[in-house]
């Protein structure tokens, strides 16, 4: 008699043993999904906030209407502002590029925010970027700028959006 209720009681705290185990790892798995969301929105919010500065409308409106140069020599001739101008949209298109890339900011975000403007500032800039990336013998310079451009024309070429305004009066 004393083995069975003994039995039956070392299985009763096996069953609770694991049980309280499972509840355990399901609370841990949803505790990490959760704080890697938390991450994932205040990156998103960093990021808007960063495409939404001053700083930032001067580098759009600097790279959008500047004749820019095509070559590391001539980005290399201009005025030292100018040179960290360049310096300074490069790592900023770099760090979105790898944001997207490391899936940490969603590409939709991107699309919505910059979109077209990412491809066009490749295309403006690439061949500077490109000829930089042999005279200063750094074969990784701006490839993720240039993997986003590439990636958003695609999208823009296969998927292209209609305006939020078309879209949102046929949701009601």
């Amino acid at each position: 008699m004393i083995n069975s209720t003994t039995e039956i009681v070392t299985d009763i705290a096996n069953t609770a043993l694991a049980l309280s185990f499972v509840v355990a790892l399901v609370f841990g798995v949803a505790q990490v999904r959760a704080a890697a969301r938390d991450r994932r929105d205040r990156l998103t919010l960093d990021t808007l906030h960063n495409f939404q500065t001053r700083e930032f409308a001067e580098l759009i409106q600097f790279i959008s209407w500047n004749e820019l140069p095509f070559s590391g020599e001539e980005m290399r001739a201009l005025p030292h502002e100018e040179q960290v101008l360049f310096a300074q949209f490069g790592q900023q298109m770099e760090m979105l590029g790898i944001l997207v890339a490391e899936r940490l900011i969603d590409l939709d975000l991107v699309d919505k925010t910059l979109g077209s403007f990412v491809t066009t500032a490749w295309e403006k800039t690439s061949s500077m970027f490109l000829d930089l990336r042999k005279t200063t013998d750094d074969p990784f310079l701006a490839e993720y700028f240039q993997w986003l451009a590439a990636l958003i024309a695609k999208r823009m070429q296969e998927h292209p959006r209609r305006p939020f305004f078309e879209t949102a009066c046929t949701r009601g």
